[in-house]
């Protein structure tokens, strides 16, 4: 069976020169915007057993995982998120630790998704979990090192949306339903698919939750967001939840980030995993969400932990997309060329070395005659030829 080997399988693909370049470079600059904010990197298995992902708290549908089997015969999946194996780690090896703990991460997340739908099985992120704080503090740390991530990949034209799980799940309540029914008006609402919402939502009981419900996607924008909510809520749980979400975005235009903030009530993250504020980043003119994150205060109890959580992702591979419709990364060239005859071609390797150690970057000429190399140099203007003998010389070109 060779059909296969010229292709990728679906949902992944090649990252050739200017991709490979610009991902590795998004990498670095996250890597740094964690660590100089007192976040320590933590790496986790590409291979987790099925049970790590299938507590109450995680939501994630088992058919969206790739599983296989160890030698033993136990199911094992390739890791789908992140934040769950971390909660695992916080609950065995990092148990007796100091809380909070500021962990981040630069890893692969494999899962299945549909044919057509132009989303990739494979998607590298980083992102940080903030695991052992509740407060407000807290919130506040995680969506302003959110922002500045985003702005230290130069990324200038992004808005992170706001929002609160503890919204639909209130006026979901109120509607009295299935959590089968609970499960279709939220997929509804996060695929904005609102002819159909609507249809679902006019054969509930409680017209005036699901008058509300269908309301949400619109609550959208600035701080007049929430007098309008308050206008059309009257469930004191969404009222509170409604003030402490003004109090955040009165802190982060404090802190000048007003117009990179925006509120947006119809975001509605998988409510079994979310339990406070979730938010999600865009960056203009780019379609695909680059970054993602909210409170999930329950998932270390399936681990036998009680600690608050707070975290977000980056989309590596999104946000490298959204650059490269604005630029071109330009790929590393060799400073140098450096040439030997055959006599000389471990002098020359040796050369090299002591080039790489001065941080220049220098190519080994595999060209048969002085003469081919030069034309070589040329051609790909490298501007400099080094010709090792018993000395070297220089040619500038």
């Amino acid at each position: 069976m060779t059909q296969n080997r010229l292709i990728t399988p679906e949902g992944t693909k090649d990252y050739l020169f200017e991709e490979a370049v610009l991902r590795k470079r998004i990498e670095n600059k996250l890597r740094d915007a964690f660590a100089f904010r007192g976040y320590h990197e933590v790496i986790t298995p590409a291979l987790e057993f099925l049970d790590v992902f299938t507590t109450a708290e995680n939501g994630m549908p088992i058919e969206q995982m790739y599983k296989l089997t160890d030698p033993k015969g136990r199911l094992m999946v390739l890791r789908p998120d992140s934040t769950t194996p971390i909660a695992r780690l916080c609950a065995t090896r990092l148990k007796n630790e100091k809380l909070p703990l500021r962990l981040y991460y630069n890893q692969p997340v494999y899962s299945v998704n549909p044919s057509l739908r132009g989303r990739s099985d494979e998607m590298l992120q980083s992102g940080i979990e903030l695991i052992g704080a509740v407060s407000k503090k807290s919130d506040i740390e995680v969506l302003v090192t959110a922002a500045k991530a985003l702005q230290a990949l130069e990324i200038e034209n992004f808005r992170i949306e706001l929002g609160h799980i503890g919204i639909f799940n209130a006026l979901v309540g109120a509607l009295k339903i299935s959590k089968e029914a609970s499960e279709a008006v939220r997929q509804l609402i996060e695929n904005k698919n609102y002819p159909a919402l609507n249809d679902l939502l006019d054969e509930m009981e409680n017209k005036e939750a699901a008058a509300v419900i269908k309301m949400l996607p619109r609550l959208f924008g600035g701080r007049e967001v929430f007098q309008k909510a308050k206008k059309l809520i009257q469930n004191t749980d969404v009222i509170g939840i409604l003030d402490y979400l003004e109090q955040l975005y009165g802190a982060l235009s404090q802190l000048g980030l007003s117009d990179k903030i925006t509120v947006d009530l119809g975001i509605v993250n998988r409510t079994e995993y979310y339990t406070g504020i979730v938010f999600k980043g865009y960056v203009e003119g780019f379609g695909e969400e680059v970054l993602s994150g909210g409170r999930y205060d329950g998932l270390l109890k399936e681990f036998g932990e009680d600690a608050g959580a707070i975290g977000f992702a980056v989309n590596i591979d999104a946000a490298a997309k959204a650059l490269l419709k604005s630029e071109t990364p330009k790929l590393p060239q060799a400073a140098v060329l450096v040439y030997s005859d055959w006599a000389y071609e471990v002098k020359a390797l040796e050369y090299i070395d002591k080039l790489a150690e001065l941080k220049i970057m220098a190519e080994y000429s595999l060209c048969d005659s002085l003469e081919d190399a030069l034309e070589d140099a040329k051609a790909r203007k490298i501007r400099r030829l080094d010709v090792v003998t018993d000395e070297v010389k220089t040619i500038e070109l």
